[in-house]
């Protein structure tokens, strides 16, 4: 059976009391906190840095998966590392030597992934299957939080997919843009495994009621 993981992306959450929404969201039965991280360059948004990281660390347990749109990439990551990240994942087109960042992030203690915008080619994997730990399809074009789904990504995350399970590595795959409860199934059918949901979580009153449909969903898959 497929291990299911629920991230959601803190970029969502009120953070006037950012550490209260991590530990309700943690025991609304979350497996990983999502931690959108973008610089107004490479992408039209500013958002948070390695201090807000720190800041929440010791309010949960689970997982911290920071998520960087930032250019130049390389330079930010021990910082995150250190402010007790455990995933990081970064686009290809942030960096000068893909390999040598993949090779950055673990180095700093990290699991390490790749994560492709609806545009980005897939080839980029190619030769660095050996160092990654999490690919991360973006269902949406990175930079806002509450957009729509885009199709084409669950022909993005059966590719990955299939690439996974050539390499026969144990390598997450994450879907992150506009997935809610009547979307969730079909990432799952197509591959993906671990689902980032911002809005979809952080937008309603009732965190484990949302948490809980979108396991039922799962559960259809048969995964």
């Amino acid at each position: 059976m497929t291990t299911f993981r629920i991230a959601p992306s803190i970029l969502s959450a009120d953070f006037a009391r950012l550490g209260e929404e991590v530990r309700n969201v943690v025991a609304a039965g979350a497996d990983i906190i999502h931690f959108d991280v973008m610089d107004n360059h490479y992408v039209p948004n500013l958002t948070i840095g390695p201090l807000v990281c720190q800041a929440i660390r010791p309010h949960v347990q689970v997982p911290i998966d920071v998520h960087l749109m930032v250019k130049p990439v390389d330079r930010i990551i021990p910082d995150f590392a250190k402010a007790g990240a455990n995933i990081i994942t970064f686009h290809p087109e942030a960096s000068e030597h893909i390999d040598r960042t993949l090779q950055l992030i673990r180095d700093n203690g990290c699991k390490a992934g790749l994560v492709f915008n609806p545009g980005t080619p897939m080839h980029y994997l190619d030769h660095v299957m050996d160092k990654i730990d999490m690919i991360l399809i973006m269902s949406v074009n990175p930079g806002f939080g509450g957009q729509s789904f885009i199709p084409e990504a669950l022909n993005k995350i059966a590719y990955a997919r299939k690439k996974i399970d050539e390499s026969g590595r144990d390598i997450m795959l994450e879907v992150d843009g506009g997935i809610k409860i009547d979307n969730i199934a079909a990432a799952a059918a197509a591959g993906a495994d671990t689902f980032v949901a911002g809005s979809a979580i952080f937008g309603q009153p009732d965190y484990k009621g949302v948490i809980d449909a979108m396991r039922e969903q799962l559960a259809t898959t048969g995964k």
